[in-house]
């Protein structure tokens, strides 16, 4: 019995990973569904959007920009999920993140590239963190649904970037010319992100964004820090018990959470284009949604920082080739969006299943611990 235990675990561990590609495939189904609806070729569609993500050196490095703040995010969200607390501000964190960074490079320019370079990453970390401590403090210490205070903050950060570019921030030429574009002027050359690889396009905003997941791993799994951060998440009241701060440590999962995210948006302002902060007066700004997408990658990935990484360049492909199969089959734009949605959709309604599968190896594993222990050892015998 306990060898077919074993197997039944082992079998749910592997199947709550399996689960989210049960997801995807669910979404490709129906994806294919509409495809046929508009009288266009599911196999067609298909291959141009696996070309179009993986099929060439320059489309895997489109996916590896489009995956890089997915990343960040994702990894933020995983810490702040350790500590039982839900991150939905991963954009408003970006555009603080982003801002300060952009701030910083406007008003050093004269540093030199070895030291500016660090500087607005760091200032971009800063800036998260600054709004990440926010809905973290007042969790921990007013009883503030971080939910709400997360989302709000969104719309605050947003606003905020909106007026500054508007106003302060804004590039001079584009008021000498009366265009007056909500965008800065070109950033500092010795900020932009060094290319790899001889690519003119591929930064090192990868790299770094994988170096954080595993830094990630190691704080939450390897340091006393990720003990006490996990300890929070599974058990409070045993936590304060054992001497925890439970308040602080609530605190501290949202602003490394808000951190991460921040840094993404140093990472997306840095490692453009245009090298310059814009945006175009939506409530996306500059990060293209991927303060929300970021979640759906955490979850992808079963919210573990390592699995977040494959989890994030898959979904970073889907959102490019989705672009090369609109072109391909000749849809509208709106499939693209509805393809995203449906992934998002079955990915978050299938994580409860997943947490289901990990309750009953739980109970499990315990309920074998307790048919391995001695009849004597288990309490309960002829004491009064």
């Amino acid at each position: 019995m306990t060898q077919a235990g074993g197997s039944l675990r082992v079998s749910s561990k592997y199947l709550a990973y399996l689960v989210p590609l049960g997801a995807v495939g669910f979404a490709l189904l129906v994806a294919t569904i509409m495809l046929l609806a508009l009288d266009a070729s599911p196999i067609e569609g298909f291959r141009a959007l696996f070309r179009g993500a993986f099929g060439s050196t320059d489309a895997l490095i489109e996916t590896s920009l489009k995956a890089t703040p997915l990343l960040f995010v994702g990894v933020g969200i995983t810490i702040a999920f350790r500590a039982n607390v839900i991150n939905i501000g991963g954009e408003g964190q970006m555009v603080a993140g982003g801002l300060l960074s952009t701030m910083a490079a406007l008003w050093l320019p004269d540093m030199s590239a070895f030291i500016m370079l660090p500087t607005v990453l760091i200032m971009g970390f800063v800036g998260g963190a600054i709004w990440g401590f926010i809905p973290g403090y007042l969790k921990a210490y007013f009883g503030v649904n971080e939910i709400l205070s997360t989302i709000m903050l969104n719309v605050v950060a947003v606003q905020l970037m909106n007026y500054l570019l508007r106003q302060p921030l804004i590039d001079p030429a584009e008021i000498e010319r009366g265009t007056r574009i909500p965008q800065t002027e070109r950033l500092q050359e010795g900020a932009d992100l060094p290319l790899m690889f001889g690519s003119d396009r591929l930064h090192i905003g990868p790299l770094l964004a994988v170096l954080a997941a595993i830094a990630a791993y190691i704080l939450l799994w390897r340091t006393p820090l990720g003990y006490r951060l996990r300890a929070v998440g599974q058990n409070p009241d045993a936590s304060r018990y054992a001497g925890i701060p439970v308040k602080r440590t609530i605190t501290l999962a949202l602003t490394l959470s808000g951190a991460l995210c921040g840094l993404a948006g140093a990472v997306l302002v840095f490692g453009s284009e245009g090298h310059r902060m814009v945006t175009d007066g939506s409530t996306a700004g500059f990060t293209g949604s991927a303060g929300f997408n970021g979640i759906v990658a955490a979850l992808f990935g079963g919210l573990h920082p390592i699995f977040t990484i494959p989890a994030s360049f898959l979904f970073g492909g889907l959102l490019v080739g989705g672009l090369s199969l609109q072109r391909a089959v000749q849809v509208p734009s709106a499939l693209i969006l509805a393809l995203n949605g449906l992934v998002v959709i079955f990915v978050v309604s299938t994580d409860r299943y997943r947490q289901r599968l990990r309750d009953q190896d739980a109970r499990r594993a315990a309920l074998q611990t307790v048919e391995s222990e001695p009849a004597g050892d288990r309490g309960g015998g002829d004491e009064p």
